[in-house]
């Protein structure tokens, strides 16, 4: 996606949710009571200072001494600890899918709005943080349902709040780790807290890693997806009265690293070039090149098609023969790459915080907070993630011919450097090689994506609470978030350089070549202006019987600009920026919808909801436990709609505005504590009515988004058992069940949907699929498309394997005139009868995307004395089995994701004061190569699907000191 908000939003959740990622069992690592029970825990969810097993709300709650023990280093950690929770990272920039019961991120816009609520010392956060590691933090709170009433913007998944430590007031303090594994990993962290008088307090701290690469990179001996970044906190608190509290919160955080965004890249080669990748299956093959962009947009069969023949021997090779990756090996592990373009990646993020405290009297208290953040993300990776074979230079060649043809002189002096082709760099002023801005020059095709992000954001939040001797009690409040972003997605490639300076030439001369050489979709700026009024009214009905009310009005005010660009007109070698020139100014048009030539797509959109939840629980005496909360409640979560990308209405037909979704979410529970604190188990069973899901599908190099209902239920159960003080045990499982509403969509792996009567089109002029479609006749159908493309010098349809159709080379608009023009009875769609790009298929009933059905996670951890000294060991271990999911709503074979099983074990010790421990450690310890999700991307590109895992082994050893 090419977000931004998205990108800080979720690089805020990445930072968050690494923090959780101890789960239920490890938060508890460190909370064993002296007499053998659990100390309590005390949480925040609810807006106030509460023990965690008297919240109704199905909650998770960590320490930064838990982090510790688990050694928890990145977000991909949360999803093996808590029930029905999945995580992936995204395809693009920092973006990521954090998924709750079946509610995630399935939604790709730059207006859209995360599921997840994340907070840090819950505010909303809009910070560039999901790269970095975490620290210094005094607790995590994991709230599992939706959670608008309360906190920040409305959530539909749930919210994650961590909570950084404060300065500790008249104690100097000071806490350091060092800590070595293999990848020669080095993480350091420190803290130091200064006590200035008796009402100020000052705290530093911050963490540094450097590592090598988990990949190893074949085609240069590199390692890559390596890291090298650093943060740095500093909190200021400020008690000037005993009923007045100040904190001012300051983060920056730095990276500068080879990381890589996609960890593999499979496919099942299609051997037609009509796909690129077979829909059937997963293999470490690679898309054939003749079905992508630059594969169709250089070659003998386009330029031959657009000329009557005069510019075929310019084309670098032919779609029915060898294309680019012939040949090349996609090495079968999910650990190497073969790629000439390695990544890197770039992001910097900053935030500042304000959060002030003011008891009035003895019945209120005020609570005022404000933040501040900025973000910036670039990261650059092979698009291909394979390294193409060397280009022919030779005589006889279509390179050849054109650099000894006077019409493409002056363009080839530009593209050419000896014998090898250059890549334009990417940039806004969308000129590329035409002004000699060049990115490298290789013998092969070099291909690469660009995404970068940034955003400015400030929110300020007020808070009213009472707290009543009586049987009543309220909390009034309100929030204002202004967030500001911009974002570009680049996709540069030598073969679109080609093709830009062989369109430019035939269609403005031997001076001239076509603008913009590359992809991009650029939003200029997206703005949200949003704004929330929300309370809650407690009520005592009894002393153990306690009803909650709450309601909230939401409004989100949303405006875009924004525009693509690839081959729009013709303009001179030496050119500077596009965007200024007058064939640009005049003939550009980036919205059809309004009068005139357009430079950009402005669409504002504004959506508003009531929103609420009602709570009943029950704290009954019984015999048999020590301490039952049984709740039942009902939650009404929403998130906004959003504005789809620009596109030309004259190719396809899709609506511009996608809709809010709501969830009405239904949940009963049960807390209990038994035998004197040694067992603690919690039980919750959750029925959501979904409507308005928001589903992403790709159209022409662009994801839309459309809604749909679904039903989601399940069960969750958190269990810790501590039979002794040296024995610690926890348990946590999940069921869940999801089902799609009533929803067909076209599948871009088989745009036949199934049928025997579409024959798929790969159009040579922009890499898209069409379907000619001629219902119940397939013989007509192929037929037709035959007698057409024969009249052209192109192949009629051949079998495509994995599907029950045949596929061609041809020209969609060309074809669908054609047909049109005799008669035949073509299936096509809107006002502009364009041929459409595929067959519906129905997806009523299917599972949602990224939500395994069964989730278990078993911890054990044992206390050794160590003679009589006061040292002592601490041995656990823990495993985790996520259940097989689907990546697509579609559910075809190729979408499911493997089951995968995940053990962790480690040693400390500890002197006797805890002022100092040494620690081994092993994280993923059978070196599964477990896979979090996939994305498909689109027709113009082959269809290849990128995947991402979690982290390999690591093993290493750590040594700290407090005082």
């Amino acid at each position: 996606m090419t977000t931004s908000n998205r990108i800080i939003l979720r690089a805020a959740l990445g930072s968050a949710v690494s923090l959780a990622a101890l789960g239920a069992g490890s938060a508890f690592a460190q909370t064993v009571a002296t007499s053998g029970g659990f100390e309590e825990i005390i949480v925040t969810a609810q807006r106030q200072a509460q023990s965690i097993q008297d919240v109704p709300i199905a909650i998770s709650a960590f320490s930064t001494e838990a982090l510790e023990r688990q050694q928890i280093n990145n977000v991909s950690d949360l999803q093996l600890s808590l029930p029905n929770v999945s995580f992936t990272k995204g395809n693009f920039g920092g973006g990521a899918n954090f998924t709750i019961r079946g509610v995630g991120d399935a939604a790709v816009a730059t207006s859209g709005d995360t599921s997840l609520g994340v907070h840090v010392n819950e505010i909303p956060q809009g910070g560039n943080l999901f790269e970095a590691d975490y620290y210094d933090l005094e607790r995590v709170e994991v709230l599992r349902g939706p959670q608008g009433t309360l906190f920040g913007r409305n959530a539909t998944a749930g919210v994650l709040n961590f909570v950084t430590a404060r300065p500790v007031l008249g104690d100097l303090q000071a806490r350091g780790m060092v800590e070595y594994g293999n990848y020669d990993s080095l993480r350091v962290e420190g803290m130091v807290n200064v006590p200035v008088g008796d009402k100020i307090g000052l705290r530093f701290a911050g963490t540094y890693l450097k590592r090598d690469g988990f990949t190893e990179n074949l085609f240069t001996g590199n390692r890559i997806d390596g890291r090298d970044q650093y943060s740095v906190r500093g909190t200021l608190r400020w008690e000037p009265t005993e009923t007045t509290r100040i904190d001012i919160i300051g983060n920056i955080f730095r990276e500068d690293s080879n990381r890589s965004r996609i960890q593999k890249q499979l496919c099942h080669r299609d051997p037609t070039g009509a796909l690129g990748c077979l829909p059937d299956k997963l293999a470490f093959e690679s898309v054939n090149g003749n079905a992508t962009l630059g594969g169709t947009i250089s070659s003998r069969e386009f330029f031959g098609a657009i000329s009557g023949g005069a510019l075929a021997p310019f084309g670098i090779g032919s779609v029915y023969g060898p294309d680019i990756y012939s040949g090349i090996v996609n090495p079968n592990d999910l650990r190497k790459v073969n790629i000439d373009f390695e990544p890197t990646y770039k992001a910097n993020g900053n935030y500042v915080q304000f959060k002030g405290t003011q008891e009035l009297g003895d019945n209120f208290t005020f609570n005022l907070s404000g933040q501040w953040t900025k973000g910036l993300h670039e990261s650059r990776t092979d698009y291909n993630l394979i390294a193409a074979v060397p280009f022919d230079f030779g005589p006889g060649s279509g390179i050849f011919a054109l650099r000894n043809f006077p019409l493409f002189a002056a363009g080839a002096a530009r593209l050419f450097q000896g014998n090898t082709m250059c890549v334009s760099e990417a940039n806004r002023r969308y000129v590329g090689f035409i002004n000699s801005e060049i990115e490298r020059c290789a013998p092969n095709d070099t291909n690469f994506d660009f995404s970068t992000a940034y955003a400015d954001s400030w929110s300020v939040e007020g808070i009213l609470k009472s707290n009543y001797d009586g049987k009543l009690n309220f909390l009034v409040g309100a929030i204002y978030v202004n967030l500001e972003s911009t974002t570009d997605y680049f996709v540069n490639s030598s073969s679109l350089d080609y093709g830009s300076l062989v369109l430019g030439a035939a269609t403005g001369g031997p001076t001239q070549a076509s603008a913009s050489p590359f992809f991009n979709a650029e939003t200029n700026l997206y703005r949200l202006k949003s704004y929330g009024i929300f309370g809650e009214v407690y009520w005592d009905i009894t002393d153990n019987l306690r009803f909650t009310g709450g309601l909230r009005y939401s409004n989100d005010d949303k405006f875009v600009r924004d525009r693509q660009f690839l081959f729009n007109f013709p303009i001179p070698y030496g050119t500077p920026d596009f965007t200024q020139t007058a064939i640009f100014q005049n003939n550009f048009d980036a919205d059809p919808s309004r009068p005139g030539p357009q430079p950009f797509r402005e669409k504002s959109v504004k959506f508003d909801a009531v929103t609420g939840r009602a709570v009943l629980d029950w704290r009954p005496d019984l015999d048999f436990t020590d301490d039952t909360l049984v709740y039942f409640s009902y939650s009404r979560g929403y998130k906004s709609g959003g504005i789809n990308p620009p596109f030309n209405p004259e190719l396809f037909t899709a609506p511009d505005v996608f809709q809010p979704e709501f969830i009405n979410a239904f949940e009963v529970g049960i807390k209990n504590t038994f035998i004197g604190g040694q067992l603690q188990a919690n039980l919750t069973g959750f029925y959501y009515d979904y409507t308005g899901l928001q589903l992403s599908r790709i159209i022409n190099r662009t994801s839309f988004n459309d809604n749909t209902d679904a039903k989601i239920y399940g069960i969750e159960g958190e269990f810790i058992i501590a039979p002794s003080r040296r024995w610690l045990f926890n348990i946590n499982a999940s069921y869940l069940h999801t089902k799609v509403g009533e929803l067909a969509l076209l599948d871009v792996r088989d745009p036949s949907g199934g049928r025997d009567d579409a024959v798929i089109i790969k159009d040579l002029g922009g890499g898209a699929n069409c379907t000619f479609q001629v219902v119940g006749n397939p013989g007509l159908a192929n037929a037709f498309v035959a007698g057409f493309n024969s009249a052209l010098g192109l192949k009629g349809p051949v079998p495509i394997p994995g599907t029950n159709t045949t596929g061609a080379f041809s020209i969609c608009n060309a074809l669908r005139d054609a047909a049109l023009g005799a008669g035949i009875p073509v299936v096509t769609e809107g006002a502009n009868k364009t041929l459409p790009g595929g067959v519906a298929v129905d997806l009523t009933g299917n599972e949602l995307p990224n939500s395994p059905s069964f989730k278990i996670a078993i911890g054990g951890q044992y206390t050794l004395p160590l003679g009589s000294s006061g040292w002592n060991a601490v041995i656990r271990g823990d495993y985790s089995l996520t259940d097989e999911f689907y990546s697509r709503t579609f559910n075809r074979p190729i979408d499911r994701v493997p089951a995968y099983e995940i053990f962790n074990a480690q040693l400390q010790i500890n002197s006797p004061d805890n002022r100092y421990f040494i620690r081994g450690f092993v994280q993923n310890a059978f070196d599964s190569d477990a896979i979090t999700g996939q994305y498909i991307t689109d027709p113009s590109s082959g269809l290849f699907t990128n995947i991402f895992t979690l982290e390999p082994r690591r093993y290493g050893i750590a040594i700290g000191a407090s005082f």
